[in-house]
C-alpha cells in the first residue's frame, strides 16, 4: 500500500514528514568503529563479493545532486548494510512524489580515504547535500570536506565524536536512549538506580550518558559496576549488585542478545529480580533473546515504536525481494527529508536554521530532531518485556516539549 501522495511537510516553526511509522529489534552493534548500537547488521553474514560499480546514468537537468556514500566494497558486513541502504535511498525517490533527487553513488570502501575520495567527487559533480557516510572516522574525513564546499552532511554513524556544525547524525543514538529511560524510570518513583554496564565501547558511551541523565533528575547513583563480556565477570557483578540490598530501586543495564541472557540469569541466582528492582535497559533489548532471558520480564527499555518499520520494511521486500537491514530506514528517511526540504524550502532548504528546527521531523522511526553540534535526538517509546515479547508502556512523543 503506497502511503506518499504528497510531500506531507507543514510550516517550520512546525515541519512534519508524516511517514507510518517506526522500528523492529535494536540489535549488536555492527563494529566498534561506529562506537554505538548498529542494529540489525551484525548477524547478517559475510559480505557478497562486490559487482562492479555500474556506469552511472545521466542525470536531468535541473534535478537536485544529492551524494550518497556507502562502503559499498566495505569488509564484513559493511557490504552489506550499504547494499540495504542504497536501495532504501532508492526507494525515497521512487516513493516521494515529483521527486527533484538524483543520487550520486559513491563508494567510500569503508575507509577515511574513500569517504574523502567520494566527498570530493560528489561535490565536483554538483551535490548539494551529501547523504552517509556509515562509519565515524569516514564521517569525519567526508565532514571535512564537506564543511570546506559550505555544504551539509546526513550520516549514520552512531558515535557523536563525529558530529559538528553542518555535519548531522541520524542515527539510533545511544544517548536518547539512555536519557529516555532513565527519564521515565524517575517519572515512576525510581530514584536511587544503579548500574551494571559492560566493558565495550558502547558501555563507554552509554556510562557517561547514564551519569548526566541520572545527574540531570536528581537520581542517585548506589553503585556502577562494569563487567567484561564472559560468564565470571558478569556473575561477580550480579553478586556486587545483590550485596546493595535497598539501597537501589532500580537497575539499569545495557546489554543486548546473549549478554542479556547471562546477565538475567546471574541477577536471578543472586535473588536480583524484577520485584526487588526495576530493570532498565536501552534499545539493544529489542531482541527475541532478550525476551527469552531468564530474569528479564517486566524489565522496561527506551526504543523507537515498531510500526514504522515494519510498514518500511513491507515495501522494502515488495520492491527488492529481500529484508532491509534495520538501519535502512535511516537513509530512507535522509533521502526523503532532502527531497522535502528542497521542495519546500529551495535555496534555504539545507542551511542551519532549517536542518536545526527545534520542533523535529517525523521519520519512519517516529521524532527526530538535529542538534546544533550535529547529534540527533529521538523521540522514543518505553516498552516492557514480557513472555518472547515486549510491549509498549509509554508511547513515543509526536512532540518535542519546548525549551527542552
Amino acid at each position: 500500500m503506497s502511503w506518499i501522495a504528497t510531500p506531507a511537510i507543514r510550516p517550520f516553526g512546525s515541519v512534519r514528514i508524516f511517514a507510518r511509522l517506526a522500528a523492529v529489534s535494536l540489535a549488536a552493534a555492527l563494529t566498534s568503529a561506529c562506537v554505538g548500537s548498529m542494529p540489525g547488521v551484525g548477524s547478517l553474514g559475510a559480505a557478497p563479493t562486490p559487482a562492479p560499480a555500474p556506469e552511472a546514468p545521466a542525470i536531468e537537468a535541473g534535478k537536485l545532486r544529492v551524494g550518497l556514500i556507502l562502503p559499498l566494497t566495505g569488509g564484513g558486513n559493511a557490504a552489506v548494510a550499504a547494499n540495504s541502504l542504497k536501495n532504501a535511498a532508492d526507494m525515497a525517490v521512487a516513493e516521494f512524489s515529483n521527486s527533484n533527487v538524483a543520487l550520486l553513488v559513491k563508494d567510500d570502501r569503508g575507509a577515511p580515504d574513500g569517504a574523502r575520495d567520494a566527498a570530493q567527487q560528489a561535490l565536483a559533480e554538483g551535490a548539494e547535500v551529501i547523504v552517509g557516510p556509515l562509519f565515524a572516522p569516514s564521517v569525519q574525513a567526508a565532514g571535512q570536506v564537506a564543511r570546506q564546499a559550505g555544504k551539509p552532511v546526513i550520516a549514520f554513524s552512531t558515535d557523536a565524536g563525529a558530529a559538528s556544525r553542518g555535519v548531522y547524525l541520524l542515527s539510533f543514538m545511544p544517548e536518547s536512549e539512555v536519557d529516555r529511560i532513565i527519564e521515565f524510570a524517575a517519572s515512576k518513583g525510581k530514584r536511587s538506580i544503579a548500574a551494571m554496564i559492560p566493558n565495550t565501547a558502547y558501555g563507554t558511551v552509554v556510562t557517561a550518558a547514564f551519569q548526566e541523565a541520572a545527574a540531570r533528575r536528581g537520581v542517585r547513583v548506589p553503585a556502577l559496576d562494569r563487567y567484561n563480556p564472559d560468564r565470571a565477570s558478569i556473575e561477580a557483578a550480579a553478586k556486587r549488585i545483590a550485596a546493595l540490598g535497598d539501597q537501589a530501586d532500580a537497575l539499569f543495564v545495557p546489554d543486548g542478545g546473549d549478554g542479556m541472557g547471562l546477565v538475567g540469569a546471574a541477577l536471578a541466582a543472586n535473588g536480583v529480580t524484577g520485584a526487588r528492582m526495576q530493570l532498565l535497559g536501552t534499545g539493544l533489548w529489542d531482541d527475541p533473546r532478550v525476551f527469552a532471558a531468564k530474569g528479564l520480564q517486566g524489565g522496561w527499555f527506551a526504543a523507537p515504536d515498531k510500526a514504522g518499520f515494519n510498514n518500511f520494511a513491507a515495501r522494502y521486500r515488495a520492491r527488492f525481494g529481500s529484508d532491509p537491514t534495520r538501519i535502512a530506514t535511516l537513509a530512507y528517511d535522509a533521502v526523503f527529508l532532502v527531497n522535502a526540504l528542497n521542495a519546500k524550502y529551495g535555496a534555504q532548504a539545507f542551511s542551519e536554521a532549517t536542518l536545526t528546527n527545534p520542533d523535529g521531523i517525523i521519520g519512519t522511526d517516529g521524532l527526530f530532531r538535529f542538534r546544533q553540534d550535529g547529534v540527533s535526538q529521538r523521540g522514543l517509546a518505553v516498552l516492557q518485556v514480557g513472555a518472547g515479547s515486549a510491549s509498549v508502556i509509554s508511547p513515543a512523543p509526536r512532540s518535542f516539549t519546548p525549551g527542552a
